[in-house]
C-alpha cells in the first residue's frame, strides 16, 4: 500500500495528458466554502479536467453553472433514482433545455436503487426507462446509477435497444461477470475510491480482467474518499489514489492509466483537450 500512495503523489509530475474525472458532485454544499481550493488541487495533483454530475433539476442547473465558470469542469443532467418520485410536470421538458448547453456532456446520473429505495422501484424503473429514451433523442451519453439492481438494470439498457452514444457504469460495484455484460452493451466501467478498500476483492478483480481502453476513473466526490484518505470529505485531488490503485492491479505504470483513462473519457463525453476551449 505505501508504494501505491508514493505511485499517487508522484503521478501528477509528467502527466502530459492529465487526469479526468468523470463524476463528483462539485455542487454539493460540501464545497461551498472552499471550491476555489479543490478545483486548484484538482489542478495541482494533475486533474486537469471534472465533470460535475446532476442528480435531479436543481442540481443538473448548479452544475451547469459551475461548468460556466471553470474552464476545467463539464457538467451533465438528469435525475437521480432517490428523487424520481419528486420529479414534476415540466421537469423533463426543463432537463432538455438544460441539455442543450455547449458544457452539458452525458445525461445523468441516472438508474436504480435497491439498497435505501427513497424512491418506489416501479416507479424507478419507469423514469429510468424514460430517461435513457431521452438520452437516446438527445444523443448524449449515459451516466447509469446501479446499487443492487443489476439484473433489471441490464434488462432496461437492454429493451432500450442500440445507443449509439454509449455510457457508463458509475462507481461500478458489481464483479468481473457483471462487468462483462456492461462491457456487452459497449459501456465503459468507471472506477471509484472503493477499489482501494480491502474489502472490495470483487471490484479489484474486475479491473484485473476488464480492459483499461474500457476503464475511466471517477472520484464520485464528496463520497467515497481513497485510502489513505478515506473517512474524509472525498475531492477531485485525490483521483491519483485511485489511478495508482488501478496501475498496481493492471500491472502496469501509473502514468500508462493515466494516459489511457484520459483518452477514453475525452471520447464518451466529447471533451477537448485540456486547456482548449
Amino acid at each position: 500500500m505505501a508504494a501505491t500512495n508514493q505511485a499517487a503523489e508522484g503521478l501528477a509530475e509528467g502527466l502530459a495528458e492529465g487526469l479526468i474525472d468523470t463524476h463528483c458532485h462539485l455542487d454539493f454544499p460540501d464545497y461551498q466554502a472552499d471550491l476555489e481550493q479543490v478545483v486548484g488541487r484538482a489542478a495541482q495533483a494533475g486533474v486537469r479536467q471534472m465533470i460535475s454530475v446532476g442528480i435531479d433539476l436543481a442540481t443538473s442547473r448548479k452544475a451547469v453553472e459551475l461548468a460556466g465558470q471553470w474552464p476545467g469542469v463539464y457538467a451533465t443532467v438528469g435525475v437521480h433514482p432517490h428523487h424520481v418520485k419528486e420529479i414534476g410536470a415540466d421537469d423533463y421538458r426543463a432537463l432538455q433545455e438544460l441539455a442543450g448547453h455547449p458544457r452539458v456532456v452525458a445525461y445523468g446520473e441516472i438508474g436504480l436503487d435497491y439498497v435505501k429505495e427513497y424512491s418506489p422501484a416501479a416507479l424507478q424503473r419507469e423514469h429510468f426507462a424514460r430517461q435513457v429514451e431521452i438520452a437516446r433523442q438527445l444523443a448524449l451519453p449515459l451516466i447509469i446509477h446501479d446499487r443492487e439492481a443489476h439484473a433489471d438494470t441490464l434488462a432496461i439498457l437492454r429493451a432500450a435497444g442500440e445507443l449509439p452514444a454509449g455510457g457508463v457504469m458509475h462507481c461500478f460495484s458489481g464483479d468481473a461477470a457483471l462487468a462483462q455484460e456492461v462491457l456487452a452493451l459497449g459501456f465503459y466501467i468507471s472506477i471509484p475510491g472503493v477499489v482501494t478498500f480491502k474489502s472490495a476483492a470483487g471490484l479489484a478483480e474486475a479491473v484485473r480482467q476488464v480492459p483499461l481502453e474500457r476503464l475511466l476513473l471517477e472520484t464520485d466526490a464528496p463520497f467515497l474518499a481513497p485510502v489513505p484518505l478515506r473517512g474524509k470529505r472525498n475531492e477531485p485531488a485525490y483521483l491519483t489514489h485511485i489511478a495508482a490503485k488501478v496501475a498496481e492491479l493492471k500491472g502496469c505504470e501509473p502514468a500508462e492509466v493515466a494516459r489511457q483513462t484520459t483518452a477514453n473519457a475525452r471520447h464518451l463525453f466529447a471533451l477537448p483537450e485540456a486547456g482548449a476551449c
